[in-house]
């Protein structure tokens, strides 16, 4: 793993040139990739339960999103690691991100992280609850993709009004003033039901 600037001004996280180019994605592929999983993720469902049951099932699955993407980001992303090797895997996973956080094409998921992940979330789905649990994962997943996607409008677009500036600056508030606050960044009230919202505007 490598840190220093590469020609385009891109952190390289890996030498291999080949390994570099699956930690990114951009916004059009990012579209394309999840308009087409997403679909399929409903086709797969299709049948296994009512209309409203799915609708039922698909909104506990954003809930279940929810609190997924705030632990993920407050305990994963920003774990404080003392092992050499996990704390480069932090490094890799997150920290990157802080030192380069208006990166345009590592500002989403790169789907090869993306999608074994969601398989395994899938499987635990079905594990839990059978066929039906493809309407709950895709509530989950729609609440990935909202999320990336709101994560890369906090970085390269202006959102200025209404939730949208909200949203923004409490995410902006995350990186510029305090990293271990302001973990959420589409469900905003999980930093006040757990204590985490961001308190002085001092740094």
């Amino acid at each position: 793993m490598k840190r220093a600037a590469s020609i385009d001004n891109r952190m390289p996280l890996f030498q291999n040139a080949w390994l570099e180019r699956l930690t990114v994605v951009s916004l059009s592929w990012f579209l394309v990739t999840w308009g087409v999983l997403l679909p399929l993720i409903a086709l797969a469902g299709w049948g296994a339960v009512g209309p409203l049951a799915g609708l039922g099932l698909a909104a506990a699955g954003l809930l279940v999103w929810s609190l997924f993407e705030y632990a993920m980001h407050r305990f994963l992303f920003h774990w404080k690691a003392r092992f050499a090797p996990l704390k480069a895997l932090a490094f890799l996973i997150h920290g990157s991100h802080h030192l380069q956080p208006n990166d345009r094409l590592r500002n989403l998921m790169p789907p090869v992280v993306s999608i074994p992940v969601a398989l395994c979330i899938w499987g635990i789905f079905a594990l839990l609850l059978g066929d039906t649990g493809t309407w709950a994962f895709l509530g989950f997943m729609l609440g990935y993709v909202v999320y990336d996607l709101t994560h890369f409008a906090c970085h390269q677009l202006p959102m200025r009004s209404g939730l949208a500036r909200a949203i923004k600056r409490h995410h902006m508030r995350h990186h510029h003033i305090d990293e271990n606050a302001n973990y959420a960044v589409t469900f905003l009230f999980w930093d006040r039901v757990f204590g985490s919202h961001l308190r002085s505007l001092k740094r």
